[in-house]
């Protein structure tokens, strides 16, 4: 499932985003690649322990906490902090995969990276290039989204980012465990959820509100890992 989150912050939170992050110190991104991506990764990032990747990151969290859509996407367990990076001069990075697996700095926490998370920062106006593109069965899907907005798809899935030619791109990244590791599962149950509450809005108390209502938990509760 490839899913775009809709103003998941505010454009306060962005500007007030954007102007921590233009003001921060970044290093090269090829600090956190995996053996495959440091040869393709050709970004900039901010590191994970600078004050402005945790401050902004309590709020990118907060955010995603408060987000219906996202809590029936993703049904999260455990979210990476999230991290940020920048992408400039003709800056890309190669078709890859991500970590299976992800380990927290500083405190020996992992998690499975079911999903993979961008949130831009930068609006689509401000650059020229950067395109992420994403692999499925059904081709490569090309997103480039207005600032607050966040695409959520599977971390198992090829991607990359296309060279920014002019401008910056500046987004958040971070991974989610899902209660149900599989993608398919996991649609379904969104699916499902989302038929259920157009039936709320359209006919309250429907017959069929209760009983389908019990499906999805049923569904969940055969799924779900805790």
């Amino acid at each position: 499932m490839l899913l775009t989150i809709p103003n998941l912050l505010t454009q306060d939170e962005v500007l007030t985003g954007r102007r921590m992050l233009d003001e921060a110190d970044w290093i090269h991104g090829r600090v956190t690649a995996g053996h495959q991506a440091v040869r393709v990764k050709e970004n900039e990032q901010l590191p994970e322990d600078h004050p402005a990747a945790r401050q902004l990151g309590e709020i990118v969290l907060q955010a995603l906490g408060q987000n219906p859509l996202f809590i029936s996407a993703a049904l999260p367990s455990r979210v990476f902090p999230p991290m940020f990076n920048r992408y400039t001069g003709g800056q890309a990075f190669g078709t890859h995969v991500d970590t299976a697996i992800r380990s927290v700095a500083q405190t020996g926490h992992r998690i499975r990276t079911d999903l993979s998370a961008t949130l831009f920062f930068s609006s689509p106006g401000e650059y020229d290039g950067g395109e992420l593109q994403i692999e499925d069965n059904y081709g490569v899907h090309s997103v480039k989204l207005p600032a607050g907005h966040l695409v959520l798809y599977p971390a198992s899935s090829l991607h990359h980012v296309t060279p920014v030619t002019r401008g910056a791109r500046v987004a958040s990244f971070f991974w989610i465990q899902s209660m149900v590791r599989d993608d398919g599962a996991r649609t379904l149950l969104f699916d499902l959820d989302t038929a259920i509450q157009r039936i709320h809005a359209d006919t309250p108390n429907h017959a069929a509100s209760v009983p389908l209502t019990g499906v999805y938990h049923n569904l969940l509760r055969r799924w779900a890992e805790l």
